[in-house]
């Protein structure tokens, strides 16, 4: 399954609020419909998400080619800025976002858009190839067969294809090596029963769905090994900011003497956030979680509170597992002599 297409300077997303009862494609000829598509859902996943702003970025330059140089690219310059605000804590975003960038101060008008065209497919095809090296290092920690816990949606809709945790799922049951798959249903969107289910029953692996709090009852009843995660972004110090529920599966696992796994790309690695506290976090809108399918769940004068990730301190996080290489009981110094090689 693979969420972003792009075909002759016109970008299609698979909408993934529609799924899994339609699989419809959001197509975006402008940045504003690129932005739209990152905050409303239509694209997530922090891979994806910067791929699909990377592509927005692109169309900026198109859409601005009838102007002088230097114009053209102070427009571009605003639209990534534009394109950043739309999602504040998957850090590839910007990290792609700021590749492009750093691009267009060395080209000439004539070769703006087909460079940075170019540069948004080589992130696109590395994506790709980082979740396959992620699945195949990550599933060498299975040191026999086991049983795993997924939360959220870390697969081929939250990346270019294949996945970070669900890349090591896909890799893990290749090898025969898992045995059972459970995956929490993710509220308030429900990414692990409307997309995670989905894209496993697509490879024919068969996932157990679990509401997000039955997942201390299963620990505790059934021998779960790992609990294998994907990142938003991740601080030089190894805490984790990933989708909300993130920490309290980190807590339950470390009772329960399970396993805590996070797959993640190096762009995912935040340099400048020294903890967890120097993450943002974004917070969503109250009728996320007290409605459902425009359906009131609760009186509508109800106050909410919807933030969208939380954080998981580094002492909890098992194994980091990254294109470049497998970080067992991540620290900054570990992290740091990682991204030096």
């Amino acid at each position: 399954m693979r969420p972003i297409k792009w075909d002759r300077g016109r970008l299609s997303l698979l909408d993934q609020r529609a799924l899994p009862e339609a699989f419809d494609y959001f197509v975006c000829e402008s940045s504003s419909r690129v932005y739209e598509a990152i905050k409303k859902m239509v694209v997530r996943g922090a891979p994806a998400i910067g791929v699909a702003a990377a592509y927005g970025l692109v169309l900026a330059s198109k859409e601005a080619d009838s102007k002088p140089l230097a114009d053209r690219k102070q427009y571009i310059i605003k639209r990534a800025e534009f394109l950043k605000s739309a999602r504040p804590t998957a850090i590839n975003l910007s990290w792609s976002l700021n590749l492009l960038l750093d691009l267009i101060r060395t080209l000439d008008a004539e070769s703006l858009t087909t460079e940075l065209e170019k540069a948004a497919l080589r992130l696109d095809s590395q994506d790709y190839a980082s979740n396959v090296r992620m699945g195949e290092m990550g599933s060498t920690l299975f040191e026999e067969r086991v049983q795993v816990l997924t939360h959220c949606n870390a697969g081929s809709l939250a990346t270019t294809g294949y996945g970070t945790a669900l890349g090591v799922i896909r890799s893990g049951c290749k090898k025969a090596l898992i045995s059972k798959v459970y995956a929490t249903e993710t509220r308030p969107w429900f990414q692990g029963s409307r997309l995670t289910v989905t894209e496993l029953r697509e490879d024919d692996i068969e996932a157990t769905l679990i509401t997000d709090s039955a997942a201390g009852f299963l620990m505790a009843r059934s021998k779960i090994d790992w609990v294998i995660v994907g990142a938003d972004r991740v601080a030089i110090n190894g805490d984790v900011a990933n989708k909300i529920g993130t920490y309290a599966l980190a807590i339950l696992a470390k009772y329960h003497n399970t396993k805590f796994m996070v797959v993640a790309p190096t762009s995912t690695l935040d340099i400048s956030a020294k903890n967890g506290r120097d993450i943002p976090i974004e917070y969503r809108e109250a009728e996320e979680i007290t409605k459902l399918n425009g359906e009131w769940l609760a009186r509508p004068q109800a106050s909410a509170l919807n933030p969208v990730f939380d954080v998981t301190p580094a002492s909890l996080v098992d194994a980091l597992v990254t294109e470049k290489g497998v970080i067992l009981e991540p620290t900054e110094e570990k992290i740091c002599s990682l991204l030096a090689k």
